[in-house]
Parts: C-alpha cells; structure tokens; sequence
C-alpha cells in the first residue's frame, strides 16, 4: 500500500497538501494559490500549460517585483516541516478571491463544479439486506497489454559470451530481464547488458521528453481514462480501480519469494469473464451477470494460480459499503467481546471442532506447523511457545511465549497428523477480531496519548504513536528505508542550523532590548519584531525535532497496511475535529477519497 516514499514516515503530508512553512506565508497570494490549487498529474489535473499565458506571465512577474522587494525581510532560513499550519491574513482575503479568478481556468472550474456534483453520498440512502451490490452496471472492459515491439537488431542477447538469434516470444521474455539487470533475477551466464542499455536509454528518452510530447502523452492516457477508467452502477458515474490489465513480465513477490523470477505471462481475452465486447479476433471465457459480487473481471494468474480482479476504486460506493460494514461489525463486537473470551477459555477442554471456515488471511492466527515449536520447559520456563516465521515483507518474528497448560496442551492437540505445510489454526477466521483489536487500541491509545491542550505537531506526534501501538499489536513490520539514515542527517543539519539562527536572533534581540530601554519608538518596535522572529524560530525548532523523534520511532514500522485495512476511519476524523487538527494532516487526497463516507458520518463525539 504505500504511497509514502521510501526515506518518509507514513501519516505525513504528500508535497503537494502540507500547509505553507513559515517562508511562504510571505510569498504573493498569486503564487501561494497557485500552488494550492495545483492537482496531482496522476489525477488527470492541469499543469501550467492549462493556464493561460497572461495570467502566468502575472503571476511571475508579481513573484519578480516581490522577491526584490522582500529580500532583506526573510528569516534566512523558515521552516520546512509537514506539521506546520499557517492562517492566512484576513486582510488579504478580498485580494485572494480576485486572484483565484486570474489563476484558475473556466474549464477547471467547470471540472471541479462537476466533480462535486458527482459525488454518490450512498451512506445516507436505505440498505438492502439481500446481498444484491447493484441494479445495472456498465463498463468497457479493461485495457490490455499493448502488443510486444521487437528491439532493434543492433540490440543483441549473449549467452556464454556468444550472441544469439531469438525468436519474438523468447525475446520479450528476455527483456523482462534485461530490465530486471540490477536484480538477482539473471545468472552469470547469460549478458543481457545490450538489451539493458536500451532499455536505460529508452527510460531517459522519456525523461527527457518536451512539454508538447508530454502532453500528448497525458491526452491519450486521459482520453483512456475517460473510456475505460468509468463505470455506470444505478445510474452513478464511478471510478474504476485497476482498468490496466498486468503487462507481461517477471514475479518479484516480496521478500525472498521462492517464485521470484517466473515470468507472468500475456493476459488474453479468453482468461476473462466480462461482458462487453472483446479485442478483435479473440473471445471471452465466459460471460457472468451477478449482481451479488463487486469485481468486473477476472482472470487466472499463472506463477501461483491466484485468481484476480479488476475492482472499482476504493472511493467507490461499493468498496466503502464494504467498509462502512466491517467496522459496524467490529463495534458490536465489542458488546459481547468479554463473553466471548470467556466461553473460549471455558471450551479449551473441548474436544469437539464446531467452525468450518477456512482461514484467508496472513499472520499469526495463519501459521503453519512449522512456524511453532513447543517446550514444556525452555530458559527456566515451563508451557514456552516459540513463534518463528517470516512476517510481513518476509521480515522475521521471532517470540519465546509462556502460555496456560492447557493451552500448551491445546496445541500439541491441534499439530498431531499435521505434516510442514499444514494449518496450525485451519478452523480460525479472524478478520473481524483484527479489525476490533486494531480499531479498539488505536481510540484507547489516542484517548491515553492526546493532550488537548498541546500544539497541533505534539497532537500529531501523539496520533503516530498510537497508530504505531496499532502496527506492532498487528506485527506489521519493515526493513528500515533505504534513505532513512540519509534523510535523518538531513533533518539533523536544519536543526543544527536552526538552533544557530536562534543563538544568533538572541543575541540581536539582547542587543535591541538595551537599546530600546533609550526609550525611542523605533528601537522599541525593532526590539518587538525581533523578539517576535525569536519565537518563530523555537516554534520551527520544536517541529523539526518533533519530527526527527517521529521518523526515528517509525523507521521499523509499517502503518500503512492496519490504516487502510483495519482502522476504523471515523475514529481518526472525531479525533481530527475533536482536537482541531486537519484532516489533511493525517489522510492524503487519496485516502481523503476513500473514506469520504467516514469524513460526512463522524463527528467529534464518535467512538469506536
């Protein structure tokens, strides 16, 4: 899941939605709204080519006039931090909406009008309680694969030193690799270095595309989207997830997968099962209308015969539905909760196995035989479970466990006639428990952890720690980033030269404090901005070390997988507008959409 980058903390702000730093609350309101308004290119949004050319020769030219004019006023250094929040002056308000009309186009007005009309509010009609998902629903199918093209003939396959002639399927196969290069996918036999150069440079080319091929290349994709990216359920327009079928290529898996390296072939139409029409000269597999399930394709993956969906984005009616319902169930859960871990420990002298369902998900309630090993005493401890298998993105765990007797007992139970492979728990589904026991730690946690009366970066400090209790309650472990230690030394030098420019203001505001005790006005105004400037600066120091202490405290924690899987958002809006914190601060755009429902259900006196 992540959508964070590889040297950034989740629950941080993407660029493009931190408020402004303490810098560019100076800069003209044309450039800041500017920067404001700008949506993501990955959302289909403008760019400056969408602008007209007056208003951005305005806009640089009001930039221009103003850089030189503010030059000796700027703090050399203002803060960079996704905690910071900054109001606007209400003086400029008036100005603001006379630029909004110069920086945004007719049509991207248009666009947004229309998006906000398009909104489906589902929650609030009625439910149906008889599985069916949708009355009628149209789409176009998905986007295959374009078809392969053949390398140049100068761009050649070595194997033990000797070039060799391949066939069109053998060479699409071999670039897979050859793009691949820098990974352990190819042995010491085969040179794939021509095909990989070519590919690099094919890579670069597109880098270093022009503007006008660039926008070329954002009007097809957009034209696509337009087609295929659309669905029709009872009369609503819906965004649908992954319209993009997988191009051919290698299985990576995560970790050190044992299938890592098989190629994925080419999906054709006959592995599909969708209505509309397919690609010329080919067939469906088959043709379904169920209107009780929620994909619209599906397909048979060869490496691990894994069956996969095209699904409806998450923004969608149908996969918040799905949502809104896990977490109701996970709440009334917590009703009966008490009486539950009662019976179960009442029926651990059970003999009998009443639950049939099989166990679909990944983790400790999942093992496998050989993931456990019992001693009756082991370190001077009796009944010792040890936990050892590879959690998520293959990451060890490994726990020495002190369990009842007859919950040792249990176990050797349930691992008789089991063979390395086998279920350990092959009775257990425990999606819901998951959800309760995430959901319920994180509103204990942030009920535990949240200071009313601190700043927004502590409150957001707080709400981390808590999603962190959340994540290592899960095991959702990672490898530290690759560009953590970097990006820590990084954070490190701003507060080094923070903590300087504070010494240095410190010393100036001493000296305007015995100057203005002169008594003269303007040594008494000078003595006020500076101290002004004084606190601005501790203010900006406190969030960078609230940051360092954040990013240092999640550099081994994943939270992105119990955040959108298994935390019941509305408990993060209520918090939010309990605490005065923006919503921004804790869900980016994408996931602002996906839990749009919970955005418009909770209010600040929701919980769990």
């Amino acid at each position: 899941m992540s959508q964070f980058r590889s040297d950034e903390p989740p629950f941080e702000d993407d660029e493009a939605e931190n408020e402004m730093d303490e810098d560019e609350e100076d800069v003209p309101l044309a450039m800041r709204k500017r920067k404001q308004e700008e949506p993501d290119q990955a959302d289909g949004g403008m760019d400056d080519d969408d602008i007209p050319l007056l208003a951005r020769k305005k806009i640089k030219k009001e930039y221009k006039e103003y850089k030189e004019k503010t030059k000796k006023k700027r703090v050399k250094e203002g803060a960079d931090d996704e905690y910071d929040i900054i109001k606007p002056k209400k003086k400029k308000i008036k100005q603001e909406s006379v630029i909004k009309i110069v920086t945004v186009s007719p049509i991207k007005r248009q666009k947004i009008k229309e998006e906000e009309e398009e909104v489906w509010r589902w929650w609030e009609e009625e439910k149906r309680a008889d599985g069916v998902k949708w009355t009628t629903l149209e789409h176009k199918g998905p986007v295959f694969a374009p078809p392969y093209e053949r390398v140049p003939r100068n761009v050649r396959f070595y194997y033990d030193g000797k070039p060799l002639e391949l066939s069109e399927e053998t060479e699409e196969a071999a670039t897979f690799y050859a793009k691949m290069l820098n990974h352990d996918y190819c042995t010491k036999d085969c040179n794939f270095q021509e095909m990989f150069n070519f590919f690099q440079a094919e890579s670069e080319k597109r880098k270093a595309a022009s503007k006008e091929e660039k926008l070329v290349k954002k009007i097809e994709n957009e034209a696509l989207m337009k087609e295929y990216g659309f669905c029709m359920i009872d009369g609503h327009k819906e965004k649908i997830g992954n319209f993009r079928l997988e191009p051919p290529g290698l299985f990576r898996g995560r970790g050190e997968h044992p299938k890592m390296g098989m190629i994925k072939r080419r999906i054709q139409a006959s592995d599909e099962s969708m209505v509309p029409s397919p690609p010329s000269g080919s067939r469906w597999k088959e043709v379904r209308h169920d209107n009780t399930v929620t994909w619209l394709a599906s397909w048979i993956e060869n490496v691990q015969g894994q069956v996969k969906y095209i699904m409806l984005n998450p923004s969608s009616k149908l996969k918040g539905e799905k949502d809104h319902i896990k977490y109701e169930t996970a709440r009334r859960l917590d009703k009966v909760i008490d009486k539950i871990r009662a019976t179960y420990r009442d029926e651990w002298k059970s003999k009998e196995m009443r639950d049939e369902d099989q166990a679909d998900t990944v983790g400790c309630c999942s093992l496998r035989v050989e993931h456990v090993q019992l001693h009756k005493e082991l370190n001077g401890k009796e009944n010792v479970v040890v936990f050892d298998f590879p959690g998520k993105d293959s990451i060890r765990y490994y726990n020495e466990v002190e369990v009842e007797k007859r919950v040792f007992k249990n176990l050797e139970l349930f691992m008789e006639h089991k063979k390395e492979g086998d279920d350990l728990f092959d009775r257990l589904n425990t999606q819901v428990f998951r959800t309760y026991n995430a959901s319920k730690t994180l509103q204990s946690q942030l009920d535990l952890l949240t200071d009313p009366s601190a700043t927004v970066p502590e409150k957001l400090l707080a709400y981390n720690r808590a999603n962190r209790a959340v994540a290592i309650l899960c095991n959702h472990q990672r490898s530290v980033p690759k560009g953590h230690e970097k990006s820590m030394e990084n954070l490190k030098e701003k507060i080094k030269a923070k903590r300087d420019a504070i010494d240095d203001c410190e010393a100036e505001y001493h000296d305007f404090k015995k100057a203005a005790k002169r008594g003269s006005v303007k040594e008494k105004v000078n003595a006020d901005k500076k101290g002004k400037q004084l606190e601005r600066l501790k203010d900006q120091l406190k969030k960078l070390e609230l940051q360092e202490t954040d990013r240092d405290e999640n550099k081994t924690i994943a939270l992105g997988t119990s955040k959108l899987n298994y935390l019941d958002p509305r408990i993060s809006v209520a918090w939010c507008k309990k605490h005065g914190v923006p919503i921004e601060k804790i869900f980016n755009k994408t996931q602002r959409t996906k839990f749009l429902w919970a955005v418009h259900m909770a209010d600040e006196n929701y919980r769990f």
